[in-house]
């Protein structure tokens, strides 16, 4: 079996994407050795309050933040019973990572071992921010993912029975009945529909001024992805598609989505807005999306206009895409 060191990927464009652990899923049913991981000094620990990490900050000037990464002896003393603790996988250096959920301390910030250390961040704002390194929002999305569906199944949905964790945090186990619940991954289409050279995008009222994007909607069971890109474009904007290409995946840990980029060929241009979904639906020239692109670099020198989403979506590089072409 080929380790993650001899996998090359080919670099994902999107933010939380390209995790660089090794997660060692043939490991994690290995209670010893899950154990033994936990015991080694050189082990390492992020603590999330109410799913946020600790954030260290920058060393120097310029030079970014940090995951506040500590040895598990530090935090030892907030390790109750029934802690959420979470195995996320081995770095490139070969020491193991968890993620400990501390949302029972009352103010780790200013109270505790980690006080004075950094702050608790939420994780969309960090990826805004964009001074923390890809590799380690990835790592972050994964910790905040894991502890979020915890969170969330404490309870079998089979018999109402309380479950356990087990195999480092991916498997809960029901006692009462036996059942095994996993880790989901609700899957999102996001897409822009293409037609002759020109992209179809909408918007939604909420959105901030100016702001419209490619549509988006949940696959529901029995649907292949090409068959839900035609029907949320259909259901939102009246389109019609011919074929389905696919652009990159996202995770996306709100609460455990994974969104899937493509490009949609419509039929025609006619479309059909029922101010239901969107507010508003336009098709745009590639020089519009060039523009939106860049007044999105720097909206405050551009105030008024059209804009594209923020980077850290991934509407942002399908659109990016376009307009790279």
């Amino acid at each position: 079996m080929a380790s993650m060191e001899t996998m090359v990927l080919t670099r994902n464009p999107n933010i939380f994407a390209n995790n660089p652990l090794d997660r060692m899923g043939h490991k994690r049913g290995d209670a010893a050795w899950l154990e033994g991981k936990r015991c080694e000094p050189e082990t390492l620990v992020v603590p999330l309050w109410h799913l946020m990490p600790l954030v260290l900050p920058e060393h120097t000037p310029g030079a970014g933040r940090d995951t506040g990464w500590l040895p598990f002896t530090l935090l030892e003393s907030m390790f109750l019973p029934e802690s959420l603790f979470v195995f996320l996988g081995i770095n490139r250096r070969g020491k193991a990572l968890f993620a400990l959920d501390i949302s029972h301390a009352r103010d780790p910030e200013n109270e505790g071992p980690v006080s004075g250390m950094g702050r608790f961040e939420d994780l969309r704002e960090l990826a805004m921010a964009g001074d923390m390194p890809s590799g380690e929002l990835a790592i972050m999305a994964q910790a905040r993912g894991m502890l979020e569906w915890h969170r969330r199944h404490g309870f079998c949905a089979v018999c109402g029975g309380a479950t356990i964790v087990v195999e480092g945090g991916y498997k809960r186990h029901c006692e009462a009945c036996g059942a095994e619940h996993f880790p989901r991954t609700d899957p999102v289409v996001i897409m822009a529909a293409l037609h002759q050279g020109r992209c179809f995008l909408g918007r939604q009222s909420g959105w901030p001024p100016g702001m419209f994007s490619a549509l988006a909607g949940f696959m529901e069971p029995g649907e292949t992805i090409e068959e839900a890109v035609a029907r949320e474009l259909h259901e939102e904007a009246g389109l019609e598609i011919s074929s389905v290409r696919y652009h990159s995946t996202q995770p996306w840990p709100w609460p455990s989505s994974l969104m899937i980029g493509c490009f949609a060929d419509a039929v025609s241009e006619e479309i059909y807005i029922d101010g239901v979904e969107l507010e508003e639906g336009r098709w745009f020239e590639q020089a519009e999306l060039r523009e939106m692109i860049n007044r999105r670099a720097d909206p405050e020198a551009n105030e008024g206009g059209l804009m594209a989403p923020p980077p850290m979506a991934i509407a942002h590089q399908i659109i990016k895409a376009l307009v790279d072409e």
